[in-house]
């Protein structure tokens, strides 16, 4: 299987997937069918079947799925079954909340450095790791395999970072910066764009449609 033709709908679902699956193996569950963890996912049954059967199925008739080794097939799918190395840019609130967040080394993700322009933060230490300062970057990268870079930068310095870490070899960028990276990038370039904000918007519209259907009631 090599993903080509997945949708991005079902690359979304799989990590629900994953999580839910490892929350059913916490709970000491070893098989479960897809009406059952259709209801705790709020997807159908026919939609989990037809994401899966992307992938190989993975059930059996009348069984259902073990748990377990779909939870591990899931992992091996999304990637989780090997270290990906990280960085992350810019060493605010926001950058130093997601280096100490520890599930990030459990589902295989090691942050290696830390890079910031503000000199008063050089040297700092969040989790076991100093921080350095951005001009150290390129000798980092040479120095250190690097897969991901996080960006929790201002918006009007992400555009030149991230060419800077193309530059020097990265191929992953996960981008917390409030701007999308539209930038003309090789094609084995790959950006996540993240923006906290719309999710809030989201919850927001959600909170009003709810606040005003009661109030027609």
């Amino acid at each position: 299987m090599d993903g080509k033709g997945i949708s991005k709908a079902v690359i979304t679902r799989l990590p629900r997937y994953y999580r839910y699956l490892g929350e059913l193996l916490e709970n000491g569950v070893e098989r479960i069918s897809s009406n059952d963890l259709s209801k705790q996912m709020k997807v159908t049954a026919s939609q989990i079947r037809q994401d899966l059967n992307n992938f190989g199925g993975f059930g059996q008739q009348g069984y259902g799925y073990n748990v377990r080794f779909l939870y591990n097939e899931i992992g091996r799918i999304l990637g989780l079954d090997h270290v990906h190395s990280m960085i992350i840019i810019g060493a605010g609130h926001l950058g130093q909340a997601l280096a100490n967040y520890v599930k990030f080394e459990k589902r295989g993700f090691k942050i290696i450095g830390i890079f910031d322009t503000n000199p008063n933060l050089k040297g700092s230490m969040v989790r076991g790791i100093g921080i350095q300062m951005l001009d150290e970057l390129p000798q980092f990268l040479e120095e250190y395999r690097v897969e991901i870079a996080t960006l929790t930068i201002p918006k009007d310095s992400a555009k030149e970072v991230a060419e800077l870490l193309v530059a020097n070899g990265i191929k992953a960028i996960w981008n917390f910066a409030h701007i999308d990276l539209n930038l003309v990038l090789p094609s084995d370039i790959i950006v996540e764009n993240v923006h906290l904000s719309e999710s809030l918007m989201r919850l927001s519209y959600n909170l009003t449609h709810a606040e005003n259907e009661q109030k027609k009631m």
